[in-house]
Order: C-alpha cells, then structure tokens, then sequence
C-alpha cells in the first residue's frame, strides 16, 4: 500500500521547525514540510498560494496548515485536489476573527504593524504565537525564522484582509480552548483541544500525534 502523502505548513514567519515533535507512523504517512516563500512584489494571496502547489509533487495530498498556514492550505487547497484539509490554530473564514483583527482591517492599522515587527523579535512572536511568550522569547527566536520585511508586511496584510466568508464544509478545524490569538469563542464547528494555545503544535504534540492519525483517515475524535 502507498504511503498517504501529508503536506505541512508553518504559521506566520514560523519554520518547519515548529513541526519537529509531530510524528506519523512512518509506514502509513509520507510528511513533507512546506516553507515560505518570499512573495513577488503585489502578488495576491491566491496568486502566492498557486505558485506553492509547485511544491506539492504528490497527487490526493492530505494538507495541513497552521495558523496562517491554515489559511494559506485553504487557498491552495483551491488549485490541488486534497485528500483532507486540516487546519490547526487558525481560522474557516474572516467571520472567526477576534475584533481587534477587524478593527485593524477598518482603520488600516496593520500598516502599522509590520517595520517594528522586523525589527523587534518579541512583537513578532507576539503576533505569530500570542501574548504569553516573553519567558520563552529565546524559544521562539528558534522557529520564527523568516524576518524580511516585504515577506512580512505582505503577510500580516494576507491574514487582515482574507476575504472568505463562506466556509469550505471540507476543512477539519483543530483549536485550543485557551488560543489567545484566535479566541475560542469566535470559533464554530471544531475539535477542540483542552488547554490548547495557538502553539499547541508545540505544547500538545502528543494530543497531535495521538489523534491525527486517525483524523486523517477519516474517524472522528
């Protein structure tokens, strides 16, 4: 029997290091690790999302997204035909977002965001992984990996102003109860992590490894 191929993607500025305690049974899954791309100067996100199917070389691919990753695999996910979408600490569509992201869209104040955040690690972590993270800056240093400004400045105004408001009734959604990010309460239809914060992919690996077999295979939790 071929082995399912399994695609992942990173948060925000995050590197496929954040996916190095998630482990597959090696005999049933094949895990490629997917990273981010510079994006071209005005490229749109379905634009940027058609360019990274080049990197998909396997057909029925599961595809599975963090944060922005998982938005960023809903788009692809429009261009690949996937076996499974499964997004992780993320977000079905822009009616999930917490207020503070619309009033950013509203008053444009993402444009704010983006020179301070190049130029200061514990903003970046605090956009990418939530507010809880100055114990663990040097941590964090660790799997934030992509600091140019272009790719970020285009990135935050990605995750701002995604348009979807119609959720694909394919996607799997897995959140933590404690997100401080996305909160919980702005989310629908998920399965629910207890205790899980927008990097459980670090902390709740196990929950993770002990699930997602069986997620992507289709049983439920």
């Amino acid at each position: 029997m071929s082995k399912i191929p399994v695609y992942f993607m990173p948060g925000l500025a995050a590197s496929i290091s954040i996916f190095e305690r998630i482990k597959l049974p090696t005999d049933q899954f094949e895990m490629v690790f997917l990273e981010w791309e510079i994006p071209f100067e005005k490229e749109s996100l379905a634009e940027y999302a058609k360019r990274m199917t080049l990197k998909i070389k396997h057909e029925n691919p599961v595809l599975i997204g963090v944060s922005f990753g998982g938005i960023l695999v809903q788009e692809i996910a429009g261009f690949v035909a996937a076996r499974k979408i499964i997004i992780i600490s993320s977000v079905k569509t822009n009616l999930e977002f917490p207020r503070r992201m619309i009033v950013a869209k509203s008053t444009k104040a993402y444009k704010l965001i983006p020179l301070s955040l190049v130029q200061n690690m514990e903003s970046l972590a605090k956009f990418s992984f939530g507010e809880k993270v100055n114990q663990r800056l040097k941590l964090y240093e660790k799997f934030l990996s992509v600091r140019d400004k272009r790719y970020l400045d285009w990135a935050i105004e990605q995750v701002v102003l995604w348009d979807r408001t119609v959720v694909d009734q394919n996607v799997i959604h897995i959140h933590g109860d404690s997100d401080d990010v996305f909160p919980i309460k702005y989310i629908k239809n998920c399965i629910v992590v207890s205790g899980g914060t927008h990097i459980m992919i670090l902390n709740k690996y196990k929950w993770l490894n002990a699930n997602l077999p069986s997620i992507i295979m289709g049983n439920t939790v």
